[in-house]
């Protein structure tokens, strides 16, 4: 891939999660701040930066340096090793944790102090699967190598520890699961 073909993928994708912050921000009211003042916004274009150079294993502590200059700047943790997909926007952002192994879908929406992290060690898969159009409520936990369904709505400050099936509603600690239901 050529430097002006990665310069233009990027601005199209900067585009895109200014237009995802502006969708699903109510308070999001123009570009421009969006853009320069959104640390959602920041942690993961930063994100995608680190996550590149993860793949290269002599890189990656330079890639740690740089999740970490992100962490101290946004107040938001993402390891590189994280996989993200398009159109993600955390909203508000400060005190959120994303696990090395997890691996988050397209068009999800998380709150701040959400948390998918781990319960074990070692080197395998140990933090959560987050499926596509996934909302994930302020001060949610999602642990361990669990999935969470596409079109599913995690409650705030719920605790989920087992997997969850798609268009679900989960709420509580330990979270319950109600396919079907409605957060209105």
């Amino acid at each position: 891939m050529t430097l002006p073909s990665l310069l233009t993928r990027a601005r199209e994708r900067f585009r895109e999660d200014v237009d995802t912050a502006m969708r699903e921000d109510p308070a999001a009211t123009d570009r421009w701040v969006v853009a320069i003042s959104y640390p959602g916004l920041h942690a993961v274009w930063l994100h995608r930066l680190c996550h590149r150079l993860w793949q290269y294993p002599p890189l990656r502590p330079v890639s740690r340096l740089v999740s970490q200059v992100s962490r101290a700047l946004t107040g938001i943790e993402i390891h590189p090793g994280a996989v993200i997909g398009r159109r993600f926007f955390i909203d508000h952002g400060m005190g959120v944790v994303i696990g090395e192994t997890a691996q988050i879908g397209d068009d999800v929406l998380m709150y701040h102090q959400v948390t998918l992290g781990g319960r074990s060690r070692g080197r395998f898969k140990r933090h959560p699967t987050i499926g596509n159009n996934v909302l994930l409520g302020a001060g949610a936990k999602i642990i361990g190598p669990i999935t969470v369904g596409d079109g599913t709505k995690v409650g705030a400050n719920a605790l989920v520890v087992k997997d969850v099936p798609p268009n679900s509603v989960v709420t509580g600690i330990p979270a319950n699961t109600n396919p079907g239901d409605i957060i209105a």
